[in-house]
């Protein structure tokens, strides 16, 4: 995947400290803030990655946790990274503790974002999301603005809230003289059960990780911290106060302060 999605591009990558590796959830892809923030805030390098099958990344009919560990592996190596601080949110978060289980001494630190390794069906709502995104038609040879208001009418029914309905919009892109999803929804709705889930492990990181949810998000439980203390068992668990499930983008000050505040006694 790497190969592909950077064909011609200088992977050479030096630090004298361990980089930050970002990845995101289902639908999402890299903002510019809260990484600038994390460069400025903590002195170290960010590397926003984009999911297979999301943003820039090539589409792949293989959508799990294990092939999505295994690209940001390769990168790694691409990149000639012997150890990084891994963070993930949500999908991403998933990815990054399945790369922290597999490979735990390429992980120096783990920060999941409002994730844990349990079930998640029953709180998502992304199957009603594929559904809708593929019902949109948008006809050909018309404004951006319009494709996009066009698209927002057609979500409206199946999806109520405004902030849901915008998020899913930033994945409408023009493509050979139409509008289209950049997210291959055929590839996520076939591994959605997959993603929802978590792979069985018997072993654990050894490692610091930070499991840092948001205070109105029901994706991380009591009911998860049994798990997350096997698989993770040098794990801390935070809430950000009044952030849901999208903590950097509801409260970015507090969400950049937990992780620094994490990273403050890691060498640089």
């Amino acid at each position: 995947m790497i190969e592909e999605l950077f064909p011609s591009h200088d992977l050479s990558f030096t630090s004298v400290c361990s980089p930050v590796p970002v990845s995101y959830a289902v639908f999402d892809g890299p903002s510019p803030e809260p990484p600038l923030k994390l460069v400025l805030q903590t002195g170290r390098k960010v590397l926003t990655v984009d999911a297979r099958n999301h943003g820039d990344s090539p589409h792949s009919p293989l959508m799990t946790y294990e092939a999505m560990s295994a690209d940001i592996h390769l990168l790694l190596r691409q990149l000639n990274l012997s150890r990084c601080v891994l963070i993930g949110h949500s999908m991403g978060g998933k990815t990054a503790m399945v790369m922290a289980l597999q490979w735990p001494e390429l992980v120096e630190r783990l920060v999941c974002v409002d994730i844990s390794p349990s079930e998640t069906t029953a709180i998502s709502g992304f199957q009603n999301f594929i559904a809708a995104m593929k019902a949109v038609d948008i006809p050909r040879g018309i404004p951006r603005s319009t494709a996009r208001r066009l698209a927002e009418e057609q979500l409206r029914p199946a999806i109520q809230e405004p902030t849901i309905r915008q998020f899913l919009l930033t994945n409408l892109v023009y493509v050979e003289d139409r509008f289209v999803w950049r997210v291959n929804l055929d590839a996520i709705s076939q591994h959605l059960g997959e993603l929802m889930g978590f792979p069985p492990f018997q072993v654990d990181y050894p490692g610091l990780t930070l499991f840092l949810g948001g205070s109105k998000s029901g994706y991380i439980s009591s009911d998860d911290y049994p798990e997350i203390d096997r698989l993770f068992p040098e794990a801390e668990i935070q809430y950000v106060p009044d952030a849901g499930h999208w903590v950097h983008a509801d409260q970015p000050q507090e969400f950049i302060a937990a992780i620094c505040n994490f990273l403050r006694f890691l060498p640089l």
